[in-house]
């Protein structure tokens, strides 16, 4: 890599939108090309194909309980005080191959998933019989291993059973060739289970984009270690990070790198390798120590190299984008994001977030906005910027309240904070009362 920086006195950039810049990054966005994966490496992927069933599911009638396959004629006239004799004639264990054929006047003990055997009917539960002691009602059955008798002799059965009772029907879940999952499902555990359920073992997603966070400043010190003089810990490498995890992304979260463009551009080529989108915090504002600026400001000679622009927003005014590397895979979009804690995770909501989504392919990309009261208001806003304050959503009141100030450094009110409340660029101050769009960020 090598940086052309711009000089001082070069011509003042237009202040752009948030609509602007956020549609200038999603529009040179693609979404990651297509792979095959096991069903674990899948989870929290999109998929790219629609799945049939090639088995019925379940592929067999089976028991739903542990108790006997019986006739239904046989226990038609069943009751505690006159119940149904019947002979055992063995066993049916779940995954069980030869089963026995149940005829008039006889059971054959049955587990819970376990195939109907020929001549069953329905299943009655063990509670409803003696278990074959020859006493009173059952709670359980004993361990095969320590009751083998329990195969075979007679079972006293105190209830009736309908056709088919306690019968789990062969296809009731899925019939074969039906649809499993539509292209666009985003694979969580119940649709991974479904998916080894029908006997698949990979499947054709969209892979979880890797993206790499990276602060930026010599003043940050790792959580952990003591403080020194001038430092602070490094809580938006780790606050990206999480957020871009919260997304569905792989996130790798980089050390902090010193303010020297060098060793940034440095880090950024090694980073390469494992990037699907890079994220820099720090260095894009206007100061002598603007590192991020400095190293990337011109870098490379076409059209999609890293810019800098200021946006009409509060937190979060000064933003980069562009691509960085040499082409081919090693290619990357880099979205630069403020230093300030607060500027960061804002641009992240704004910005980062509907690029990894963009990137996986999946829907909505943008979180979830709603109209809600403020019943405090909001005493001033910057006119000329759209203006993001933490807020505090009560759903069951369709209300939010500001949390914090609007300082761009105050963390404790963006933890406590559910929502950002979204002041439009006119807006200079809200009355009590008033409506506004609201951000939900659960």
């Amino acid at each position: 890599m090598s940086s052309t920086a711009e000089p001082a006195t070069s011509r003042p950039e237009r202040t752009w939108l948030v609509s602007e810049h956020l549609d200038d990054v999603l529009g040179r966005l693609r979404p990651l090309d297509p792979i095959e994966l096991r069903l674990l490496e899948a989870q929290g992927c999109v998929l790219v194909e629609d799945v049939t069933v090639p088995v019925a599911l379940p592929p067999f009638d089976n028991s739903s309980m542990d108790g006997y396959a019986v006739r239904v004629a046989d226990v038609a006239a069943a009751s505690e005080e006159f119940p149904a004799v019947l002979t055992v004639v063995g066993d049916i264990a779940a995954g069980s191959g030869e089963l026995p054929r149940v005829s008039p006047g006889e059971a054959a003990r049955i587990m819970t998933g376990a195939p109907l055997p020929p001549g069953a009917e329905a299943v009655v539960p063990v509670e409803w019989t003696d278990g074959g002691s020859g006493g009173g009602p059952a709670s359980g059955m004993l361990a095969h291993s320590a009751a083998p008798e329990g195969a075979g002799g007679e079972v006293r059965v105190h209830r009736p059973a309908a056709a088919r009772a306690h019968v789990r029907a062969r296809g009731s879940d899925v019939g074969a060739g039906e649809l499993a999952l539509r292209a666009g499902t985003v694979l969580g555990a119940p649709q991974i289970s479904l998916l080894a359920a029908i006997g698949r073992a990979t499947v054709r997603v969209r892979p979880r984009p890797r993206v790499v966070v990276l602060s930026t400043g010599s003043e940050l010190v790792p959580p952990g270690e003591p403080l020194g003089p001038g430092q602070i810990y490094d809580s938006n490498s780790f606050a990206l990070a999480a957020a871009a995890r919260d997304a569905g992304a792989i996130a790798y979260r980089v050390g902090a790198v010193t303010d020297d463009a060098a060793t940034l551009r440095a880090t950024i080529e090694d980073q390469l390798i494992r990037a699907d989108l890079l994220v820099t915090t720090g260095g894009v504002s206007v100061g002598a120590y603007d590192v991020v600026k400095e190293a990337l400001t011109g870098l490379g000679d076409d059209a999609d190299g890293v810019r800098f622009r200021k946006l009409a927003m509060q937190p979060g005014k000064p933003q980069g984008f562009g691509f960085v590397g040499e082409g081919g895979r090693d290619r990357a979009p880099l979205l630069a994001l403020p230093g300030n804690p607060v500027s960061a995770y804002v641009s992240f909501e704004l910005f980062v977030r509907p690029a990894i989504r963009t990137l996986m392919g999946v829907e909505p990309v943008h979180r979830t906005v709603v109209s809600a009261v403020c019943p405090e208001g909001v005493a001033s806003s910057l006119p000329g910027r759209r203006q993001f304050l933490r807020g505090r959503y009560d759903a069951d009141e369709n209300a939010v309240t500001p949390v914090g100030g609007s300082g761009s450094h105050l963390v404790k009110a963006l933890a406590h904070a559910n929502a950002l409340i979204v002041l439009p660029e006119e807006t200079t101050s809200l009355e009590p009362g008033g409506t506004v769009d609201v951000v939900l960020l659960d």
